[in-house]
């Protein structure tokens, strides 16, 4: 376990320094108004208006899911105005909250001075286009301001990769024209349609889009193929080596990142952020008794997911699915911590290999959460710890049960290994697990559980301590 004192900076203080540094400002504009500007200009503050529709569960269920919105859209830099639920059956299919509710919604954008209109889920191109002729300001959902966050996150080749091609097929069906840009064509020919060959209705201007968003898809997806090679090939190595494999998987900001610091030193960007980290993070650590494991850190998860973003980052989930072991963390003072579970159950689900993994629930931020919240989710959860990544507690008792929980060394030696063979002493103490050394005149007395290379090795070098 990794103890750092407050004044050393790591990669992540910087990292997140970076990111404030270039936070959006309230009341300056995008637009130019004087060429001298050009240098100095800061995007503009968004103003925005959120609004849910229930359509089951309790009121709190509603007010946390909108209350849950809120954070995701000040993650994405905006300012929150004004919330509204509206109580209906079923999402309306023309306007998605209702006539008289977008009337009403309408009023409130012009009164607040608003923006922008978030809506609590995933809208179709009918109701996002018919929404913005009633309120006259843009309007977004749920799945293009997650997929926004991610686009400001992404610090890795791989994932602005993995995060456009997520964009993309969020835009490709949603695409529209403003205007005669709808019905605008081009000719068969690059001349424009003038002359021989040119003739003909060719394709219109969104026909066009249509077919290099297309192209770009396409383009992105051999590329992120030819990136997750590296990592398979890094996973592989890791097996061959017979390292066992744990993962950090769990809901956005309940302190992934913080527990991987704690465990291994490394450093990653911590921020009180939805989706602070997106790039996944890979470092050693070691059981109490001395075994080498991997603590990987993976995407955080949220209710709803755009399934645009779980197929994008399929390869950045596999580090999951390739798990000796899971850490589920839970932010323990989160209203209902009981639906986070489950929201991140739901994504696992459909990760293949995920469900003959051993899980162990890891309750974070138990100095800020409810003792009643900590016993109820015990009781519930049968196989979990209670830990504090910012004070450490509990961390002991995490690390002993992942001990227990790694799978176990089936070779068990008692051998006499030659003292010109010490390197394999040296792998016995990093790859398996030592129970005793002696030394002797003629060599070391070696009793450990080793795994199956390192035992191969130690048939053809050492002699059992049987025969010597």
């Amino acid at each position: 376990m990794y103890n750092e004192s407050d004044e050393d900076l790591v990669n992540g203080d910087y990292d997140l320094e970076e990111r404030q540094a270039l936070r959006r400002v309230a009341g300056l504009s995008t637009e130019l108004e004087d060429i001298t500007e050009v240098e100095y200009r800061q995007l503009r503050l968004e103003r925005v208006v959120l609004v849910g529709v229930w359509t089951g569960g309790t009121v709190v269920d509603a007010e946390n899911s909108l209350a849950e919105l809120k954070l995701l859209a000040e993650t994405a830099g905006s300012q929150v105005l004004e919330g509204l639920i509206q109580r209906r059956q079923r999402p309306d299919s023309a306007t998605y909250i209702g006539s008289g509710k977008a009337v009403e919604l309408r009023d409130i954008v012009a009164s607040t001075g608003a923006d922008t209109v978030i809506c609590d889920g995933e809208l179709t191109p009918g109701q996002l286009r018919q929404l913005e002729e009633v309120v006259k300001v843009k309007v977004i959902d749920r799945t293009a301001l997650i997929l926004d966050i991610f686009a400001q996150h992404a610090k890795s080749r791989e994932g602005k990769a993995q995060v456009e091609l997520a964009q993309l097929s969020y835009l490709l069906p949603r695409l529209r024209g403003w205007g005669g840009n709808l019905s605008r064509q081009v000719g068969g020919r690059a001349a424009g349609g003038v002359g021989i060959g040119g003739r003909g209705p060719g394709e219109t201007k969104i026909e066009l889009d249509r077919r290099r968003i297309r192209e770009r898809m396409a383009k992105l997806r051999r590329q992120i193929s030819g990136m997750s090679t590296a990592r398979e090939t890094m996973r592989s190595r890791r097996s061959r080596r017979e390292v066992p494999a744990v993962a950090i998987a769990g809901y956005t900001n309940a302190g992934k990142s913080s527990l991987l610091n704690r465990l291994t030193g490394a450093g990653v960007l911590v921020e009180d952020a939805l989706f602070a980290t997106l790039d996944p993070t890979v470092r050693r650590a070691r059981t109490p008794d001395g075994r080498l494991f991997t603590l990987a850190d993976t995407v955080g998860f949220v209710r709803h997911l755009p399934h645009q973003l779980v197929e994008a980052f399929r390869s950045t989930l596999e580090e999951v699915g390739d798990a000796d072991l899971i850490l589920h963390v839970v932010d323990g003072s989160h209203p209902d911590p009981e639906s986070q579970i489950a929201a991140v159950r739901e994504v696992l689900a459909d990760i293949d290999g995920v469900g003959d993994i051993p899980e162990i629930v890891v309750v974070n931020k138990s100095d800020a959460a409810d003792p009643v919240v900590l016993a109820r989710l015990a009781t519930r959860e049968r196989h979990s710890v209670v830990v504090s990544a910012r004070t450490g507690a509990g961390m002991d008792e995490l690390m002993a049960v992942i001990e227990r929980e790694l799978p176990r060394l089936d070779h068990e030696v008692h051998v006499l290994v030659p003292y010109e063979r010490g390197d394999l002493i040296a792998r016995a103490h990093k790859e398996g697990e030592v129970h005793s050394v002696h030394h002797t005149g003629d060599g070391t007395i070696l009793h450990a559980h080793v795994p199956a290379g390192l035992h191969a090795e130690l048939e053809r070098t050492a002699k059992p301590v049987e025969t010597v």
